[in-house]
């Protein structure tokens, strides 16, 4: 990768940093469920990638992961996605769907994928896939959801 490829990548994934914190110093649930998601990379395109390993706090009461952490993260990792295209305000949700696929368990680490399919003057549609990653180097599909947004300014 280039010097200037690389120091665009790190620019954007500034500017998701940026939005990221100001997103969790405003949402008490954020900072319960998240404090600790790792953002890896994000692109102007529209596109971030994040990691988090499940805690209990994640857990339903048979031991695996939450469907509301999963739809939580689709809403937070869509914001972000929106926000790596430059927006400072990612809007307010009007539409989320969330499909469950499988689970995880406590100490699993998650990948959590998102792109911004259109961002417009007034809606944003994002696409979210949470992946479980295994120590063999593979990945299962946890869940995909879709967030749409009123974006306008």
């Amino acid at each position: 990768m280039s010097d200037t490829a690389q120091k665009q990548q790190s620019e954007d994934l500034q500017q998701v940093e940026k939005v990221w914190s100001r997103m969790k110093s405003h949402s008490p649930i954020y900072d319960f469920l998240l404090s600790d998601i790792e953002l890896l990379s994000a692109s102007k395109a529209g596109s971030m990638t994040a990691q988090l390993k499940v805690k209990p706090c994640h857990l339903n009461s048979k031991g695996t992961l939450h469907g509301t952490v999963s739809a939580g993260l689709i809403d937070w990792a869509g914001s972000l996605a929106i926000a790596a295209t430059g927006l400072d305000k990612t809007g307010a949700s009007t539409d989320i769907h969330t499909s469950f696929v499988s689970t995880a368990k406590e100490g699993d680490l998650l990948e959590v994928t998102a792109t911004a399919a259109k961002v417009g003057g007034t809606l944003a549609f994002t696409n979210v896939e949470i992946k479980k990653l295994k120590e063999d180097g593979t990945s299962s599909v946890v869940s995909t959801g879709s967030h749409t947004k009123y974006v306008k300014q």
